[in-house]
């Protein structure tokens, strides 16, 4: 029998955004992961080495994106990997763009009738009034940069004083921030994984220890920040709820191959949804695969259907141009 032909993977990490350090150590955990049987790995830092990535494309069989934030997980490397014709994990350029744009990603929840907190946007142009945001919204609010992840500049504000350094600070990250009425609650994840039938995962609960606000950088990265409980302890029916809304969220923003929502559920009963992400954090650890592990999914498993799903839709769009 002729032995199977290894795999050609571009491992993409790294990068220029606020994130680096993350995905650096998350690529650094699928090289570990994955089957040097199956695999022939190339590692490129696309902070520094793009021009070897295009220089080499004809020898990739497909790319494995591990970067988040700017530049990696909102469509402008996904954009490249398009023009050439390398197949890659997860959404293409406009879900990718959709949900990495949060006050876009809200627009759309609201046409698809998910429930999300309400917010307003601010530019670096418009003029600050504190006093009339927190007429609108209450207090707290949540103040963020409208495309990073991973809580980047992202702080709970209570006062107009704090309102007002919080979008000062957050406009150092980006032009455009969002301030959002604050839900109180629960912190839930679903995710979702597949291409023409969508499986939803366990949901997951995630508890920051005291002296966090909410699941800020630290929370999310530092060992033993965070409790992180799969299955999230609730009622069934308020688990396949979250997870009927992570499905819904995935269809709207047009994404593909997998997504992690993130939800606040309340103690009415109802779940807000805040935002969610085409590229979850990928460690044995992240929350993302400790869900699919609760599903039965080992981490080299994951890894494997992922890019089986990245090559088969690959392969379908070289068909349709072909056609």
């Amino acid at each position: 029998m002729e032995k199977a032909k290894r795999i050609n993977l571009a491992l993409l990490y790294g990068g220029r955004s606020s994130e680096r350090t993350v995905s650096i150590a998350g690529a650094n955990e699928v090289e570990r992961a994955l089957d040097p049987k199956k695999y022939t790995l190339r590692r490129y830092d696309t902070a520094t080495e793009l021009k070897k990535l295009v220089q080499e494309a004809d020898e990739i069989d497909c790319a494995f994106i591990l970067l988040h934030g700017k530049y990696g997980e909102d469509g402008t490397l996904q954009g490249l990997l398009d023009l050439l014709g390398i197949p890659y994990q997860g959404s293409g350029v406009l879900g990718s763009a959709l949900a990495m744009d949060k006050h876009m990603a809200k627009i759309i929840y609201r046409y698809a009738s998910i429930l999300t907190p309400k917010w307003v946007t601010i530019s670096h142009r418009d003029r600050l009034d504190p006093e009339a945001i927190i007429s609108s919204l209450g207090v707290p609010v949540m103040i963020k940069p409208r495309t990073q992840g991973s809580s980047v500049g992202m702080i709970r504000a209570h006062t107009p004083q704090e309102v007002e350094r919080g979008v000062q600070n957050a406009l150092k990250w980006d032009e455009h921030v969002l301030v959002e009425a604050c839900v109180r609650g629960r912190e839930l994840t679903v995710g979702v994984i597949g291409l023409d039938s969508l499986e939803p995962l366990p949901v997951v609960e995630i508890i920051p220890e005291k002296g966090h606000d909410f699941f800020d950088f630290e929370a999310k990265y530092r060992p033993g920040e965070t409790v992180e409980v799969c299955p999230a302890d609730i009622p069934t029916e308020i688990a396949r709820k979250a997870q009927a809304i992570a499905v819904r969220a995935h269809e709207a923003l047009q994404l593909k191959g997998y997504s992690r929502t993130d939800m606040i559920l309340e103690d009415t009963g109802k779940i807000f949804t805040i935002e969610t992400n085409t590229i979850p954090g990928m460690t044995p650890t992240s929350l993302f695969p400790q869900a699919a592990a609760e599903a039965g999914v080992s981490f080299g498993a994951l890894l494997d259907r992922l890019i089986e799903m990245a090559m088969a839709e690959g392969h379908n769009q070289s068909r349709s141009q072909a056609a």
